[in-house]
């Protein structure tokens, strides 16, 4: 029988540009390798400072439209007092505090269990950092 919890970090790169990358094909490769057909839950983990984890539909337009609010919500001006980085990078710093750094989701017979139009993306508005690390941790 395979461990009880595994955990495996991917490597992504995220551009020079604020992106929303979708992780969820990763998910499910690491969940075939290590889960074995058991129910369990997935934990996905990104331990930076100006990055989160959404569970949002990609592909029609939301991806595009949470980058748009986020750019509402968090401008990149000069009113931040973390100030070190690309102008506005402050906002950077906030953003784990809406868009959180983690999500655990639900397994089952070795699955995934996603709504229809959910995929887990890593959010990343910070330009200065193009590399990323994603933790999956998988407990079952």
């Amino acid at each position: 029988m395979a461990d009880a919890f595994t955990t495996r970090v991917l490597q992504v790169s995220s551009g020079s540009s604020e992106r929303i990358v979708d992780l969820t094909a990763d998910c499910e490769a690491f969940l075939r390798d290590v889960a074995d057909g058991r129910d369990g839950l997935l934990n996905v983990f990104v331990p930076h400072a100006t990055a989160g984890i959404a569970l949002i539909e990609t592909g029609a337009g939301s991806d595009h439209d949470l980058l748009a609010a986020l750019h509402t919500l968090l401008p990149a001006d000069d009113r931040w007092q973390h100030r070190h980085g690309s102008p506005g990078h402050g906002r950077d710093h906030v953003l784990p505090a809406i868009v959180p750094p983690h999500a655990t989701l639900p397994v089952i017979g070795g699955r995934l269990e996603l709504g229809t139009w959910q995929s887990v993306c890593l959010v990343d508005t910070n330009k200065d950092n193009p590399d990323r690390q994603v933790r999956l941790s998988f407990l079952g």
